[in-house]
């Protein structure tokens, strides 16, 4: 069925149903493909397709001065660009509200989750600190930006590999990369982003199911449920109820992705 003639009114009767119009359930991904390695000049890079949608992530390392709230913890900078290839949607320029909240939950679920250990990349407390920079760029967007974004965002930082430093200098060597990974933690948090039609809740949406969807609300947690995030979006009040079915349906989901993940680091 053609996704451009896909009516709001036609996914909610299919919802009704308990399907949607490309056949999947409600609480199903679509295929999920993780490339790592793509980018030459990345400490730690992935692309990361869920259907159609498709997005790059990059991870780049620097030493500077840390945070004066941190004076002994690493600091993490998370950027978004929304490309105009992706979409008729985005244009050059400036971040836009969308680019920028992509950036924010994706650091908010790395950063709450203390999956980067902070603490070991302080090279002199108060003076130098390594920084962790995730830069993420859209390349196609058919819906669920924000999962795709966290996704890479855990496989470039799992695959990155820190570069050399000059301690005379106080410099980084570019292009000369160690064998020392970034100092992370077991609790991976995995982004899941659960997205409200009508009376139902589905995941991975395309663009046509973003579209009209009247409450949105992504969860940073563990395999396990440990949640270390979660940000509403969208205008529709939720109630207890709704939360209740919400975490039950990202719970179901999560462990399927993380496997999806564990895989292509093999």
């Amino acid at each position: 069925m053609e996704t451009s003639k896909i009516t709001g009114d036609r996914i909610r009767e299919f919802l009704e149903k308990g399907k949607r119009f490309d056949d999947r359930k409600p609480e199903e991904f679509r295929d999920i493909e993780i490339e790592l390695g793509v980018s030459k000049k990345a400490e730690g890079s992935a692309r990361v397709r869920i259907g159609k949608t498709e997005v790059i992530v990059g991870v780049k390392m620097d030493v500077m001065e840390p945070y004066p709230d941190s004076a002994d913890k690493g600091n993490l900078i998370v950027s978004a660009e929304l490309t105009p290839m992706s979409s008729e949607r985005f244009e050059s320029g400036p971040p836009k509200f969308p680019a920028v909240e992509i950036g924010r939950l994706t650091d908010r679920a790395i950063r709450e989750s203390k999956f980067i250990q902070m603490e070991k990349l302080c090279i002199k407390k108060g003076e130098k600190v390594w920084a962790v920079y995730i830069d993420i760029y859209s390349l196609n967007d058919d819906g669920n930006l924000v999962d795709a974004a966290g996704i890479g965002a855990i496989a470039a930082l799992k695959s990155a590999k820190m570069p050399k430093y000059n301690e005379e200098t106080g410099r980084v060597i570019y292009g000369e990369l160690t064998d020392k990974k970034i100092p992370l933690s077991k609790d991976i948090p995995i982004v899941i982003t659960a997205y409200k039609i009508g009376n139902f809740w589905l995941v991975d949406p395309t663009t046509e199911e973003e579209d009209i969807s009247e409450a949105r609300v992504t969860v940073g947690a563990t395999p396990e449920g440990i949640i270390s995030s979660i940000q509403k979006g969208n205008s529709r009040e939720l109630d207890i109820e709704d939360f209740e079915n919400m975490i039950d349906m990202t719970e179901k989901v999560r462990k399927k992705v993380f496997s999806t993940i564990e895989k292509s680091l093999d």
